[in-house]
């Protein structure tokens, strides 16, 4: 069974930090490139971004450049995503998802999700 699981979510306030963890089983491996997404009420979901096996990272959100860093350690299986500065507006469900393939697409077209981990920006 292919699966992905986030944990590392809840509430913080602004200016703070938070680490995500997405933990990958089954036929998920390092080989495959994993992405996080996120979802805010009422939004569109949004492409976040991506790290691929060779540990390139590509943005789809522009918003999260220079805050937001992705790592893997494929020893322990999991892929991170490091929130720094967040803001109000990052309050949104954030989902880790892959497509089982190496790269980091130029449109991401997930087929495999996590079931999402919250995270809310709040005073």
């Amino acid at each position: 069974e292919v699966q992905v699981a986030e944990s590392g979510g809840g509430l913080v306030q602004p200016g703070g930090s938070l680490k995500l963890s997405c933990l990958m089983s089954g036929a998920v491996s390092q080989n495959h490139a994993i992405g996080w997404v996120r979802q805010a009420p009422g939004k569109e979901r949004e492409g976040g971004l991506c790290i691929n096996n060779a540990y390139e990272v590509k943005y789809y959100t522009d918003s999260m450049k220079g805050r937001f860093i992705i790592s893997r350690d494929n020893a322990k299986n999991e892929v991170y995503l490091w929130l720094t500065d967040l803001k109000p507006e990052d309050t949104a469900v954030y989902y880790c998802a892959t497509d089982l393939r190496r790269l980091c697409w130029a449109t991401p077209d997930y087929s495999t999700w996590g079931q999402g981990t919250q995270v809310t920006v709040s005073s």
